[in-house]
């Protein structure tokens, strides 16, 4: 098994070079080789250990440092909820926590033996860093990464180091990603996107990171106007950067700079892609990944930045569009709507204590059904139209994905957020249903004035039937609209 971070050993170690950089606090990759190397001898044995995942410095040396010691690392969401958490603890069963040393508990966590993580760099005495143990292989648990838990409870998705490398590679190549490149972000740290992604994926490069905290335009513009070369988002940092852009010519001048800007965890709406890319003169790029596969698909850093898609396949990510029976499309038109099926040596290995689960999430062959819809252009382009529980409406026996008409909605004057649902409907089997922010509350746009405009934008059976107002719509903490909540508020 090679190491998962040939930077932070043998030749390949620059020990002045930054690796990560949280606020005014950092670690060269000398520093995080022996704060790691410390931490790794203590957690040599576990079986698993949970990670209290703040966005700080000490999660990163944590997780790194359970992966040099073959341990695996169970991300905690400190925001999680007293039932949620006993859940995982219960299903993951670590038998330790890793914490910052300032960090409070909650109960329930109280009965792990805690260890403080230090991320002073002390002397080592010549001790060669642990890499990898000679006990783990490819398929060795890397993570374990609990889901959002929106049907049930959180299920864990054991993620194997095998996936972590491939993903990380596959981007690589896709974004020509190298050490040269520094990463700016704050995106959480108990999720794909943030954590391997955002901290593990330079480190693996032997770039740096320079996470800010609580996201901030003038952070990122202070960021990205000394150095840093990516930034990573959700589509509600890019809103309000696509916000703010107009009275920041300073903010506008730093996104000019950056050599890449990509937005995932959910789909950024054109309206925002155009407004940015009109202010700087650079497009937001668009990839599609899951807790249980991690990266799918994106747009190519020398390809064509479409807004509205996330690219194409990854190398190694075979990719196919399904009929509801199974039935692969066998042609690519941009209109036609299936099921997203991956294969891969990106996906996880299985649910954790979840047999029956891992079995339905597969197809006899190998496929992993996302349950995420969308079509694909003649050319291979992916563009991903919702999901097959909340986003997928079959309305007088058309298939409509909500995200087109989201994003129609998004480019009425009149119109701030949207959300597009479906409702029950004697007639059509189900109606579309939107649910908008209005920009000026005092004066909302009319449900025949919305419904005209998404008949003109796309075709007349995708108008919304019934128009619901709201002051803000429910969103997670990676910035994803909860529609399941829009339902009972209805």
């Amino acid at each position: 098994m090679s190491s998962l971070f040939p930077a932070l050993t043998g030749e390949a170690l620059t020990p002045d070079r930054p690796a990560l950089r949280f606020g005014d606090r950092s670690l060269t990759y000398a520093e995080l080789t022996a704060v790691t190397d410390t931490l790794a001898a203590r957690l040599k044995g576990a079986d698993r250990v949970a990670v209290w995942a703040t966005p700080t410095l000490e999660t990163a040396v944590a997780v790194v440092a359970a992966l040099r010691a073959g341990v695996p690392a169970v991300p905690l969401n400190p925001k999680s909820g007293e039932k949620e958490l006993g859940h995982i603890l219960s299903d993951s069963a670590p038998t330790l926590v890793l914490t910052a040393p300032s960090d409070e508990l909650p109960d329930t966590l109280r009965k792990l033996d805690r260890v403080d993580v230090d991320v002073v760099a002390h002397d080592t005495g010549g001790t060669p860093a642990p890499t990898d143990q000679p006990t783990t292989s490819d398929e060795s648990p890397a993570l374990i990464v609990y889901t959002s838990g929106t049907t049930g409870p959180p299920k864990g998705a054991v993620i194997p180091r095998r996936a972590v490398a491939t993903t990380l590679d596959a981007l690589a190549d896709a974004w020509r990603w190298t050490a040269d490149d520094v990463l700016v972000h704050a995106l959480p740290l108990f999720h794909v996107h943030g954590l391997i992604l955002g901290i593990l994926g330079p480190l693996r490069r032997g770039g740096a990171v320079r996470h800010l905290g609580r996201f901030d335009t003038t952070a990122v513009a202070r960021e990205l106007s000394s150095g840093a070369t990516m930034l990573f988002g959700v589509p509600t940092m890019y809103h309000r950067i696509a916000e703010t852009l107009p009275t920041d010519p300073d903010l506008a001048k730093a996104l000019g700079r950056a050599r890449l800007l990509v937005s995932g965890s959910a789909a950024l709406p054109v309206h925002d892609h155009e407004r940015i890319a009109a202010a700087t003169g650079r497009r937001v790029i668009e990839r599609y990944g899951m807790t249980e596969t991690l990266m799918n698909t994106s747009v190519r850093a020398d390809g064509e930045p479409r807004a509205g898609t996330v690219g194409l396949p990854l190398p190694g990510v075979e990719l196919r569009l399904v009929e509801d029976d199974g039935t692969p499309l066998t042609a690519y038109d941009g209109e036609s709507v299936g099921e997203i099926q991956v294969r891969g040596a990106n996906l996880f290995t299985e649910y954790l204590n979840r047999p029956d689960a891992t079995a339905a999430a597969f197809t006899s062959d190998g496929w992993f059904r996302t349950g995420d819809m969308a079509v694909r252009d003649p050319d291979g382009y992916v563009r991903i139209v919702g999901r097959k529980a909340t986003d997928l409406i079959k309305s007088g026996g058309y298939k409509i994905g909500a995200g087109e008409i989201e994003n129609a909605l998004l480019e009425h004057p009149g119109v701030r957020e949207a959300a597009v649902t479906g409702e029950p409907d004697p007639d059509l089997g189900e109606r579309v249903v939107a649910w908008i922010v209005p920009a000026d509350p005092q004066s909302p746009p009319s449900s025949a004035e919305l419904a005209d405009h998404v008949a003109t934008h796309l075709s007349p059976h995708k108008r919304p039937r019934t128009v619901h107002h709201l002051s803000s719509l429910p969103r997670n903490d990676m910035g994803k609209i909860m529609k399941r909540a829009l339902k009972a508020e209805g």
